[in-house]
């Protein structure tokens, strides 16, 4: 059965079917050919797979990321980390990197901050005389944050698929995010000044305090959030809800720019964002619980532990083969499929699950800037208007970056598991 569902998706991927439909398609030939099941299972396991309390944040979170985009939080976001690093030269690069980092902070989706950010800071890099593709590199490499600073719609995933806390999950995300935010600064930075490129970052510049007069109640909304689920005052799920609160307010009522005439397009747009993600995850659930039934998990585990003879061969074993997956398969399905047959084999290794689910979501990260699947390189090349060829040669450096901080993340636990130690 697995053989034939494992082609089937190989298939059906080549054929260009959409990620969620073939795991579907493959799971009912599996269900009808090779098992005394009935199909009746198939609407049955996918909708276990979505009826999870925690997963109510995703629909929250991408409506309170489209919603800042749309209420002028993210245009202040930026004038305030232009005022912050934009004297440097460079400044406007490193702004983009900074501004997706505070956009992260309360969006939880990379694909969001990609087009709210991009849409700034695209135009403006390529106005102050950087080359088109390395402003989208840029964009697309520093988007990724998204998925890894609290809150995150991947972290969610994996608790929920691992039974791991997502409280300690966001806490953990916070080191990793600013590892990879600072790499990317000190690169940027140096890059820059060996090119000559950024030389007239200074221009259209905020001093400090008018930017972050501006920007205040935007920077509020972490603090709010995260805030609330460390206090005890609400959970993950409750805190997105209060996000979409907090935006609307902001938007609407302090920044005056989210008119009642915008709302409908904005939930509009959450709506099919969120039924592709939802349909992705009853999909990988059924996939899921037929790969269980066949009892591959076990099997892998066995193979496993007999090939590795240490941590330090596994953890590079899964960076490798998570790395070409996340080149491949869109991110909440491989994490709702591998992190359930993973995590366990992990945690005979004596492998924290906080900390693996850390490695699991960096990996997958990277392959939201890759080709031929990165979702963040065409939300980038969209906005940009460039095709993914003109990218490539510029994105490699930023793959580089990112990857040497993945090391760094896999063999120092302490980077993700020091504040979780510290509060916990």
């Amino acid at each position: 059965m697995n053989a034939a569902i494992g082609l089937s998706l190989i298939i059906l991927f080549s054929l260009g079917v959409p990620i969620a439909v073939s795991i579907v398609l493959a799971s009912i030939i599996g269900i009808e050919f090779f098992t005394p099941l009935p199909l009746l299972l198939v609407p049955q396991q996918m909708f276990v797979g979505i009826d999870n309390f925690p997963l109510m944040a995703i629909p929250f979170f991408i409506l309170a990321g489209n919603l800042m985009a749309a209420g002028g939080i993210s245009r202040r976001l930026v004038d305030l980390a232009k005022a912050l690093v934009g004297g440097l030269q460079g400044g406007l690069a490193m702004t983009c990197v900074l501004t997706c980092m505070m956009f992260a902070a309360v969006s939880g989706s990379s694909v969001a901050t990609t087009f709210a950010i991009g849409s700034i800071l695209i135009p403006a890099m390529v106005k102050h005389d950087y080359p088109r593709p390395l402003a989208a590199s840029i964009q697309a490499s520093s988007a990724e944050l998204g998925v890894l600073i609290p809150p995150s719609i991947p972290l969610i995933l994996y608790g929920v698929s691992t039974d791991t806390s997502i409280g300690k999950l966001f806490i953990a995300g916070i080191g990793p995010g600013l590892l990879i935010g600072g790499a990317l600064l000190l690169f940027l930075y140096l890059f820059c000044k060996v090119r000559g490129y950024g030389l007239r970052d200074r221009e259209d510049r905020h001093d400090f305090p008018t930017a972050f007069k501006r920007a205040w109640a935007a920077l509020l909304m972490p603090v709010v959030v995260i805030g609330g689920i460390y206090g005890g005052v609400f959970t993950p799920t409750e805190a997105s809800a209060v996000a979409v609160v907090y935006a609307l307010i902001v938007g609407g009522l302090v920044y005056r720019e989210l008119p009642l005439a915008e709302l409908f397009p904005i939930f509009k747009e959450s709506v099919i964002s969120t039924a592709a993600v939802m349909l992705i995850i009853a999909a990988a659930a059924l996939f899921s619980f037929l790969i269980s039934r066949s009892g591959l998990p076990g099997e892998i585990a066995g193979w496993v532990t007999q090939v590795f003879d240490s941590p330090i061969a596994f953890l590079l074993a899964v960076n490798v083969m998570l790395l070409v997956v996340g080149m491949f398969i869109e991110t909440s399905a491989a994490i709702l499929v591998l992190a359930p047959i993973f995590t366990p084999i992990a945690i005979q290794y004596g492998i924290d699950p906080v900390h693996f689910g850390l490695i699991v979501v960096v990996n997958l990260a990277l392959g939201m800037f890759t080709p031929p699947l990165g979702v963040n390189l065409f939300a980038a090349c969209a906005v940009a208007r460039l095709s993914v060829d003109q990218l490539l040669p510029w994105l490699m450096r930023f793959v580089l970056v990112v990857l040497a901080c993945l090391i760094a993340i896999t063999y120092l636990p302490w980077i993700s598991l020091g504040l979780v130690d510290l509060l916990y």
